[in-house]
């Protein structure tokens, strides 16, 4: 394993995700140097309960310090671009969390930034790292299910299923128009296209808000909190609860995948099945280190998550042997390894395993098309015409609806 000891890092953002960054990176040997909260108050009372050695006043005071070769962008998704683009203007690696940006010209805007940098950047798209889906991407593109056909599934969580859940992910203005597609959805539309090395060319979209107004609390409310708040205001929902989508991709292959932040009892369940023309593989991320792979003339298998049994990338991505359960916080960790091997290189890799700003972006042309899918009530193509930021348009091929309100 590559030492990172001598690189030091910055997480800015000190809720859920922001811990999970700061635990992962010191697993893997990275001198967390500080935390960046949203009040000093609050970051400091984090650095100290995550034993942090500093709590930085402002994003500035984390731009000059010396000892911070890499920061983490963990903060709300309106933050995103100008949060980034000062960390590469300094001179500093990124890694920024999903969705890279609010528009696509925003992430497009990033992408030649980092470019022109020449610094290592990155999306946390961390679902890539589940070993068994690298391993998976890897045995498909030497040919192991045949030509991919059929691409299904689901992501559904239920941590927004009363009218008394807050998030700030539930404000437009801070969390993008879109919220099941973008916050989760995004995970599951970037991990097929990875897996399967097919892009999403086109799309069809429904999307409901079925929890048309909530009860915002006057005081701060951490992700995935239970806490219930006694003074709060009644406020109306603009964004999706659920989302169904149909996809084509690149090579002709067809598509479903259902979202929903409110289904009772599904805390984090994202599941995938690939059919191919020899053969298949379903996934669930509740058993994280089952892989079943489908035949048609001889007995279906099921692969446990083992280093001996898994191709190169798989294998670099496990830190664990066989039997010895990688879970969601791990995704993290195998992730941050590939990062900080090209960060200590001190150069982006060409083709790298991770989600890096220009796939990021990709992501928010397919978002783009969803949400104007969901206007026009038709099929849309995803728009990768212009290197500074596509517009969906309906698809030619699509037979005109009539427009929803």
């Amino acid at each position: 394993m590559s030492n990172f000891a001598d690189i030091g890092a910055a997480v800015i953002g000190t809720g859920f995700i922001g811990t999970v960054h700061v635990e992962q990176l010191r697993r893997i040997g990275v001198d967390v140097r500080g935390v960046l909260g949203s009040t000093p108050e609050r970051g400091a009372a984090r650095a100290d309960a995550l034993s942090v050695p500093h709590a930085y006043g402002s994003l500035d005071e984390i731009l000059a310090d010396p000892a911070v070769d890499v920061v983490h962008v963990t903060s709300p998704n309106n933050l995103h671009v100008p949060q980034a683009s000062a960390i590469l203007g300094a001179g500093k690696h990124v890694v920024c969390e999903k969705p890279l940006a609010m528009t696509a010209a925003g992430s497009a805007g990033l992408v030649s930034e980092a470019r022109a940098s020449g610094l290592v950047n990155a999306v946390n798209f961390n679902i890539r790292f589940y070993p068994l889906h690298q391993h998976m991407r890897e045995s498909i593109a030497e040919g192991a299910l045949g030509d991919v056909r059929f691409v299904t599934g689901h992501y559904f969580q239920d941590w927004l299923l009363l009218d008394t859940d807050w998030n700030w992910r539930l404000e437009p203005d801070k969390g993008g128009a879109l919220r099941a597609v973008g916050d989760i959805g995004s995970h599951w539309l970037d991990l097929m296209a990875f897996v399967t090395g097919q892009p999403i060319v086109s799309v069809m979209a429904d999307l409901a808000t079925f929890v048309t107004a909530r009860q915002e609390p006057t005081g701060p409310v951490e992700t995935f909190s239970t806490g219930r708040s006694a003074n709060t205001v009644t406020r109306p929902m603009g964004t999706e609860d659920t989302a169904t989508l149909l996809l084509r991709f690149a090579n002709g292959a067809r598509g479903s995948v259902a979202v929903s932040q409110i289904s009772a009892g599904r805390k984090n369940s994202l599941q995938w099945e690939i059919d191919g023309s020899d053969g298949a593989a379903w996934w669930d991320s509740e058993t994280p280190d089952h892989l079943w792979l489908g035949h048609r003339e001889r007995p279906n298998e099921l692969l446990l998550r083992n280093p001996a049994l898994m191709g190169d990338a798989g294998k670099a991505a496990a830190a664990l042997p066989g039997g010895h359960v990688e879970g969601f916080g791990d995704t993290f960790g195998a992730l941050f390894r590939a990062i900080y091997r090209d960060v200590a290189a001190g150069a982006p890799n060409p083709d790298p395993p991770y989600a890096d700003f220009a796939a990021g972006h990709d992501e928010m042309l397919v978002n783009d098309a969803v949400a104007r899918s969901a206007e026009l009530g038709r099929w849309v193509d995803v728009d990768r015409s212009s290197s500074s930021g596509g517009t969906a348009t309906a698809s030619a091929e699509s037979t005109p609806m009539e427009v929803r309100a």
